[in-house]
């Protein structure tokens, strides 16, 4: 039997290609009061799913509901909401 190791990026830049579909089951929603568009979730996402801006803004399309954004957040902006919820 053989084994892959797992978290190997054979083609960078293809989770573009990866929509998330219905399985996610919580997303991130800023705070424009908070956000100063600082970029920090935007370099820590690991998918193509924050825009840089003011505030910043998600791509539920590509946006998987890790919760790396919202605990990068130095100024927690973003809040991690059930899916479905405000």
């Amino acid at each position: 039997m053989r084994i892959t190791v797992g978290a190997i990026v054979t083609d960078a830049g293809n989770t573009a290609q990866t929509e998330t579909g219905s399985w996610r089951t919580f997303r991130p929603v800023v705070d424009a009061k908070k956000c100063t568009g600082c970029g920090i979730c935007w370099i820590f996402c690991p998918e193509p799913a924050i825009g840089e801006g003011k505030p910043a803004v998600v791509d539920y399309k590509y946006c998987k509901g890790c919760g790396i954004c919202a605990n990068e957040c130095p100024f927690k902006a973003i809040t991690m909401v059930p899916e479905g919820r405000g």
